[in-house]
């Protein structure tokens, strides 16, 4: 691996890869993400890079912004591509601020377009942690089973957008990645998906990779969520058996699985209770829903969390992409509602960002340079926040598993 990490974040989000090989002190350069999510790559743009540089951009007038963005295939709502009506739709400002966001996160959009050809040269780690819509259980549950099946052409299915990739790199003599890194949920080990997810692992060993599979709690990491998804990082060894013997004993020495890592911190650090603090007040506010005959079934059925004195509960369930939804994460008691407000707020965006390793800085850069995509209505609504929040991979977890591929890299590769 040479001195600088060259690192692909495909289905990027909102760069818990980045964050996390920042905060282990890695020396790295993201040379390329892959998501088409036009809110995912302004996020990521704005928790990574700052405050937006829009001055290339200044004297773009609005069709010439839509001339470069019809290129992409983006999408709106991560599940259809925008057209160009969607597109002209948009606010110029909007328009800009995405163009601006695609250039500096280095985005070459939706997966489907990245040929071997685009794709950034001598790689050291593709990360991949493709859309789990139908691998979840709460698919199965109305009725979804097709998982990771290639000829399914469902939204999983975008895995195997990667072994094309990996194909296409093949062919034109481009090498390999050293490391891939796969996240997903853990029901991809299920009997239903258990062919399929075979058949992804035999063609990574055909092609000299060895997998270690690994499910891991963010319990573990001292975040206090409920959260297990399943990783499993690739080690390109080519067809060197002693290379193969000493990953396979560095994993059976080095596992994260039903680890420790690290103590499971309070959950109080991660709420935003002290409404004196106008911002998590507002927060709150916007958090706490009507009081109606569904809302009451959410704060009767759910984990009271906070009891509007204290704190009484040590962790959460799963951060999912929404709380107003029955079940979710808990429930936080907010004597502070207004007339017609139900008696609880929800998790605000921020303490899902930060129950999933972000930091309040991360959030900030967010918020303060929201801005209003039309009349009355923000870029990033409280929903869209949510929704990254709940896509987003663990960020403690990621330090650990990235600590692993320095360790193996410089003590085997």
């Amino acid at each position: 691996m040479s001195k600088k990490i060259k690192v692909v974040e495909s289905f990027s989000g909102i760069g818990s890869q980045a964050k996390a090989l920042k905060n282990i002190g890695a020396d790295f350069k993201v040379v390329a993400t892959i998501d088409w999510d036009i809110y995912a790559t302004c996020a990521y743009d704005l928790i990574h890079n700052g405050a937006p540089d829009l001055d290339p951009y200044k004297d773009f007038n609005k069709e010439d912004l839509i001339g470069i963005l019809k290129r992409y295939t983006l999408s709106g709502n991560g599940k259809d591509p925008l057209s160009e009506y969607g597109l002209k739709a948009m606010s110029e400002e909007s328009l800009r601020m995405i163009l601006a966001a695609i250039t500096r996160t280095r985005n070459l959009g939706s997966i489907v377009d990245v040929s071997g050809k685009r794709f950034p040269d001598k790689v050291d780690l593709f990360t991949y942690s493709f859309p789990c819509q139908d691998l979840s259980i709460c698919g199965a549950w109305h009725g979804n089973k097709s998982g990771i099946d290639r000829n399914a052409h469902n939204r999983s299915g975008m895995l195997w957008e990667v072994e094309r990739i990996l194909k296409e790199l093949q062919k034109i003599n481009k090498p390999l990645p050293k490391f891939l890194l796969m996240e997903n949920v853990s029901n991809i080990l299920s009997a239903t998906h258990k062919k399929n997810f075979e058949e992804w692992k035999n063609y990574l060993e055909n092609i000299g990779y060895y997998n270690h599979v690994c499910s891991l709690s963010a319990m573990n990491f001292g975040i206090p969520q409920t959260r297990v998804r399943t990783y499993m990082l690739s080690v390109l060894v080519g067809k060197s058996k002693p290379k193969k013997e000493k990953v396979i004993k560095f994993f059976d020495d080095n596992s994260l699985k039903d680890k420790k890592i690290a103590k499971t911190k309070p959950l109080k650090n991660f709420l935003r209770v002290d409404y004196s603090n106008p911002v998590y007040k507002a927060e709150a506010d916007a958090s706490n829903p009507n009081d109606t005959p569904s809302r009451m079934e959410i704060y009767n059925d759910n984990a009271h969390i906070y009891d509007g004195n204290k704190v009484v509960k040590n962790f959460i369930k799963t951060i999912t992409t929404k709380q107003d939804r029955n079940p979710n994460s808990g429930v936080i008691v907010y004597k502070q509602r207004q007339k017609g407000k139900a008696p609880y707020r929800n998790l605000t965006p921020r303490e899902c960002f930060l129950l999933m390793g972000f930091d309040e800085a991360d959030f900030d850069n967010i918020v303060n340079y929201n801005f209003n995509a039309r009349k009355g209505r923000k870029f990033f609504t409280q929903e869209k926040l949510i929704r990254l929040a709940g896509n987003s991979i663990v960020v403690k977890v990621l330090e650990e598993i990235f600590k692993q591929i320095l360790e193996i890299n410089s003590k085997i590769l």
